[in-house]
Parts: C-alpha cells; structure tokens; sequence
C-alpha cells in the first residue's frame, strides 16, 4: 500500500480535505435498531432470570461454562503472588500517580450563612456503589482498573463492583485481578459483555445492585449501558478512540509517526490526524508512518485504521491549525510546538491536551496521573475527561429564617399564583401572621 493511500497530506479547507475530515468525523460508534434489539433481549433475561441468564449467555457468547460469578476475595489476593514483581512494582507506582492526581479533585460541601439566620448550601455525596467494566478474554487491561478505580475511590465510593468476562478457562485474567487486590477492591465478577452490563444495574442472585457503571467495552457493552441509563447512571457511550498532533517544523517527523500509530494500533475505526503548518513535516511523517508499520505486531489493524480515518491537514497559520483542532474536539491532543503553552490557551475542545516533545499520549494511557477515560467522537465540545466529580452527587441544602421567610413570602405567594399552583401560594399563606390556625 503507498503512503499517499493510507495518510493523504490535505490542504486545511479545501474540498478534499473537508470531505476526509467529515468522513473520519462521521465514524463514530453507530448503534443500529437490530443490535439495540438483540442487547435488549439480553438485558431483559438478566432482569428476569438473574444468575441463570448470566450463565446462559456466557456459555453462549464466551464459549465459558462458569462454575462461579463471583471470584472469592482469596483468589483476588493471591493473584499477587502470580504477577512478575517488577510489573507489580510499575501497578503501584502508577496506581500512587493517578491517587495523587486526582486528590486535587475532591470537592468539599458549603454553606453560606446569611446576617438574617438562612442558611443556604451544598453537600457533596459520594455515590454508595459504583461498577466498573473491565474489558478482558484474551487481553488484559490493568490501567482500566486504575483509571476508573481510584478516581471513585478518591471521591469516597465505598463500594467498586469489577465486570470482566472470563477467559477460556473461566478464570477472570491474573494481572487485572492484582490490579484490583493492589487497589482493595474486594468484589469481581467473572461475567462480562451486555449481560455484566445488565448484572450490575439490576443485580442478580451473585451480583450486587450498582448506582453508576463506567469503563470501556466493545458495541454490545455500549448498546447495553445506553439501554439501562436512567435505571443507573453511566459515564459514557464510548466511540471508537482518536488522536490529534498539532504540530509545527520543531516537532521530530519520527515522533510523530510513532504517537499517530500508537492510536492507529488500536482498532480499525481509531483514528490518527496530523495539524500542521508545515509541509514538509506532513511529508516527512508520511514516510515515516510507512517505515514503523513494516514492524508493528498489529500491522494490519493499524494499516487499515490509517487508511480509513488517517490524513494531514495542512493549515496556513497557527490559527487556522487552531481553529481546526477545536471543531475536530479530539480525544487525545499531543501539541508538539514552540509555542506550545501560547496554543494551549487557545484550545477550547479537546479531551486531554499533551504538551511538548516528551509527553507522547501514552504517557497518560498509563502513568502520568489523570484518567485516560475521556470523551470520543467529537463530545469534548460538552464532555469532560472522567474524574471525582462523575463519581459524586450534590444535593441543596436550604434553610429560612423567620425574618427571611416574612421578607420574601408575598414574592414567592405572587410567584406560585401566576403559574397556577394556588397549593404552593397556601403553602407560603399558612405561615404568615394572620394566616390559617393550628
């Protein structure tokens, strides 16, 4: 495959570039009538029939006769003993980063008390009970513990329920259930897909009730959080992950190259963009792009995805670069500039920003601190990257003083009359001197 086919160099607003662009952008997780049906069904059964649907269906989807839903929390502690030392040695190094991170986070209830005795306030609630889907099988994701886990945690959720389908086995994979001992979670279920999904929202014989759900899954996993929302809060309805590289002729072609395809390596539909005001460097990546692939142990995926949703856009001016990176709303965005700083304060949409030649995406995949849980396919224009605030309530706290409530009660009396509520106007009547007896 030549290298203009799987990453074309575009110039910023032409026809060319605005029918690529609007391409990748049109991408992102499609939820048809018939999938949404199927994962309907699946929700319904667990709702009706608890662990025997749970059972049923992974012997169906995961090919996983289980002999338990609920892994014991002594097979959860001794999953230590089976992880190599040194990764167990990086799990807590990186779990200490992202705790420390996110302690900045916490959020604290007030009140304002006011010189005629109110009292007006919030309090800051943390949600009881949290699930947390880790997608598993044949692969392993510990940082999706991690970055879930311990933002809860920090906010004060007493209780994080793990959904991970099993392996062939039946056992839930070694390196995530460490990952969950390191951090005291003490409550893992080996069931996963849409019926873990409906599991933690409606509870089961095994599987305790939750009050929010969160993590990654493929599309029966979306489609299922999207159908229990409302019977439980979810964090997102996840698409299909990108990156975005703003960068001008200081940034190393090869650097580049490589962050793009480290977003590319994930699936087919990811999607891989380079902003820049340089030619030359959109060239220069280009061929670069086509040497690293001849190595990568996911060539084809990462092939396919460059092909599909990859491109420079050459942009006249940093501002054009700008403007354009705001209405992509990325995911990841690495900005490799001299003025680097100067951009970030120009950037209004964009899930995670990474600054400078030594803060590759990765970074924050793993180890820098906050989440990697962010917002896909354009949502950063509203969404926000997943932290303690997702994993609280607040509720109002109001208190009227005699001399306060006397003060406003005619307002408020006027107020309920004329939106016909004559019931909130007696409310307010019945308090007031010369008003109804006791």
């Amino acid at each position: 495959m030549k290298d203009k086919e799987i990453f074309p160099v575009l110039k910023a607003g032409s026809i060319e570039a605005a029918e690529r662009l609007k391409r990748i952008m049109g991408r992102n997780l499609a939820l048809d009538s018939g999938l949404i049906s199927k994962v309907t069904s699946i929700v319904n059964g667990v709702r009706t029939e608890g662990d025997a649907a749970l059972i049923r269906y992974t012997q169906e989807f995961d090919g996983v006769r289980l002999s338990r839903i609920k892994v014991s929390k002594e097979e959860i502690g001794k999953a230590r003993d089976d992880v190599n030392e040194k990764i167990l040695e990086i799990l807590y190094e990186a779990a200490a980063n992202v705790r420390r991170y996110h302690e900045n986070q916490r959020q604290n209830s007030w009140m304002i008390h006011a010189e005629d005795g109110s009292v007006l306030g919030q309090r800051v609630i943390p949600l009881e009970r949290v699930g947390l889907y880790v997608p598993g099988g044949t692969a392993a994701y510990p940082s999706t513990v991690i970055m879930n886990a311990i933002p809860a945690q920090v906010a004060g959720v007493k209780e994080i329920h793990v959904m991970t389908p099993p392996n062939r086995d039946g056992m839930v994979n070694r390196i995530v259930l460490a990952t969950c001992s390191i951090l005291g979670i003490e409550h893992v279920y080996s069931v996963g897909g849409a019926q873990g999904i409906a599991a933690a929202a409606y509870g089961t014989e095994s599987v305790t009730r939750v009050d929010k759900i969160v993590g990654p899954g493929n599309v029966y996993v979306a489609a299922a959080k999207k159908i229990v929302y409302g019977d439980v809060d979810i964090d997102m309805i996840a698409g299909p992950s990108e990156v975005v590289v703003l960068a001008d002729s200081s940034a190393d072609p090869a650097h580049v190259a490589a962050d793009l395809l480290a977003q590319a390596e994930h699936d087919s539909n990811a999607a891989a963009i380079l902003v820049t005001v340089d030619r030359n460097l959109a060239r220069k990546v280009r061929r670069k792009l086509g040497e690293f692939l001849e190595n990568l142990s996911r060539k084809k995926t990462a092939s396919e995805s460059l092909r599909r949703n990859g491109a420079s856009f050459v942009a006249a001016s940093i501002s054009e670069a700008v403007a354009l990176v705001n209405r992509i709303a990325p995911e990841h965005l690495e900005v490799i500039a001299g003025s680097a700083w100067e951009i970030l304060g120009q950037i209004t949409n964009a899930g995670a920003v990474f600054i400078g030649d030594y803060s590759p995406e990765p970074v924050g995949d793993y180890f820098a601190g906050p989440s990697h849980v962010l917002p896909t396919g354009g949502t950063a224009r509203f969404s926000s990257v997943l932290g303690v605030d997702a994993f609280v309530k607040r509720s109002s706290v109001i208190h009227y003083s005699k001399k306060a409530f006397e003060r406003d009660a005619d307002k408020i009396r006027i107020f309920a009359r004329n939106e016909g509520l004559t019931a909130h106007a007696l409310s307010i009547s019945v308090r007031e001197k010369g008003g109804h007896k006791r």
